[in-house]
């Protein structure tokens, strides 16, 4: 259950460090760091990256399937830009956004929680 954590933990940091490397722009209007995507590119992608690459190795390790991680992941990255989108830009989600993060919550906990039981 240990590396199920780890995984989860990876994937909700890597999410956040890939909204603002590639959301940033709109925050940061006129700072040249956050409007160059070459510096954004090399300096946050390369950390990105070993952050999903481990996340999915401990979920491997966890389920021994590549199917649960991808789902959890998906989950993961549509909750996290809903509200950082929120939070950062103001941007309010419709009625049909919300539908959608309620069904991304649903595959997280399908996925975490075992509920089928497979």
């Amino acid at each position: 259950m240990e590396k199920l954590y780890y995984s989860i933990i990876l994937l909700l940091v890597s999410n956040l460090a890939a909204w603002w490397q590639l959301n940033g722009q709109f925050y940061f209007k006129d700072h040249w760091f956050w409007n160059n995507p070459y510096w954004m590119a090399t300096t946050m992608g390369i950390p990105i990256g070993f952050m999903f690459w481990w996340a999915t190795k401990f979920s491997y390790e966890h389920f021994g399937f590549t199917w649960n991680i991808r789902m959890i992941g998906f989950g993961m990255g549509t909750l996290v830009f809903g509200i950082m989108s929120y939070l950062f830009l103001k941007e309010i989600p419709t009625m049909k956004t919300i539908v959608c993060l309620l069904l991304a919550l649903s595959i997280i906990l399908i996925q975490v929680t075992n509920v089928l039981g497979e």
